[in-house]
């Protein structure tokens, strides 16, 4: 399993790849903001914790680039909820 959360642009999207599949958080981007859209885990890989490990990855891309977040997608939102170490990028 490859242990990066990778920021794809050109997709609009945070992928990570396990086991030959790949984990997207997709996003849309405006001046100083990343907004999470919707993420999917293959089923393959559901209840794995690579959906966490994917949104945990990108908020620290993001915390990195400076980027304040908007969490439209209900995964994003849950996760940043039980995690307050990332309510700095709110």
């Amino acid at each position: 399993m490859a242990d990066a959360v990778k920021d794809n642009p050109s997709h609009n999207r945070f992928e990570l790849e396990a086991a030959d599949e790949i984990a997207a958080a997709y996003y849309s981007r405006s001046p100083g903001v990343i907004t999470f859209t919707h993420t999917e885990v293959p089923a393959a890989l559901s209840g794995q914790g690579i959906g966490s490990k994917l949104v945990r990855g990108a908020l620290e891309l993001v915390r990195a680039k400076g980027l304040k977040v908007v969490a439209m997608c209900p995964f994003v939102a849950t996760f940043m909820a039980k995690h307050p170490e990332f309510n700095d990028l709110l």
